[in-house]
């Protein structure tokens, strides 16, 4: 039976001033961060809807119908200011829905949410993705500290596995290609969390995928990136990539 999945995020816009001499003019890029998980998943169990940070500001669902379509949400890479200030808000002062606590409330009767590392993931670059003491912390198996959280390792590092028999483990054995970095963040207390994987000591044993319950519904974490720049072009083409994110998606509508 085929899941369906909504990646939010992952996308961003860049401006640059070019200057050459006395001259200089302006460019706008726009660019795509999950291509690799796009890839992985085509062809899959997992129908992927790609709803992009620009978009989801406006077009994430205000009510539970909308969230009820599908089996899996990812937040990945976009802060909590893109829900809690659509337009109607930031520039009408009208008042809607909080989709922060939407998505809380869907989580509880049986939702499943997958949060992923990056800069504007957690706590994010400066502090600024401000998921921090807000619903959506609620339900993860992980708190957000009240800071700047990245974990920047340009040397890499690998993971480290604690539970390699765990279903989300399944065909990833042998050590994994390089990562670049993760969002530091600190685990729940609960009888229901479960740390398959972490850095290794001498980096700090920062948690890297936690898997949780709230509530009816599955949560997990990967503190850090769906692809470059925390993740190396290797680990972006290892054959693992693909059954990582499948195990994990499985592991949450199971």
């Amino acid at each position: 039976m085929t899941k369906k999945v909504l990646l939010v995020g992952e996308s961003w816009v860049s401006s640059a001033t070019h200057y050459k001499g006395f001259d200089q003019f302006g460019s706008v890029t726009f660019h795509l961060g999950a291509e690799p998980l796009v890839k992985a998943l085509a062809g899959s169990a997992f129908e992927l809807t790609y709803m992009t940070a620009h978009e989801a500001v406006d077009k994430f669902p205000y009510e539970m119908a909308g969230l009820d379509v599908y089996d899996v949400i990812i937040l990945s890479d976009i802060g909590a200011n893109s829900l809690l200030l659509p337009p109607e808000v930031w520039l009408h002062s009208r008042t809607v829905p909080n989709r922060l606590k939407l998505i809380k409330a869907w989580v509880e009767k049986g939702g499943a949410l997958l949060m992923v590392g990056g800069y504007f993931s957690f706590q994010g670059i400066d502090g600024k993705a401000r998921w921090r003491r807000t619903p959506v912390e609620d339900v993860l198996p992980v708190t957000c500290l009240p800071y700047d959280d990245r974990v920047e390792i340009p040397e890499g590092t690998t993971a480290k596995i604690l539970m390699p028999d765990h279903p989300v483990m399944a065909g990833l054995g042998g050590e994994w290609p390089v990562l670049l970095g993760v969002n530091e963040v600190e685990i729940r207390d609960g009888a229901d969390v479960e740390v398959v994987a972490t850095l290794p000591d001498d980096q700090g044993g920062h948690p890297l995928l936690v898997l949780g319950r709230y509530g009816k519904g599955n949560t997990a974490v990967w503190t850090s990136d769906i692809g470059p720049h925390w993740l190396s072009p290797a680990f972006c083409e290892w054959e693992g990539y693909g059954k990582l994110w499948k195990n994990i998606l499985a592991w949450l509508t199971r």
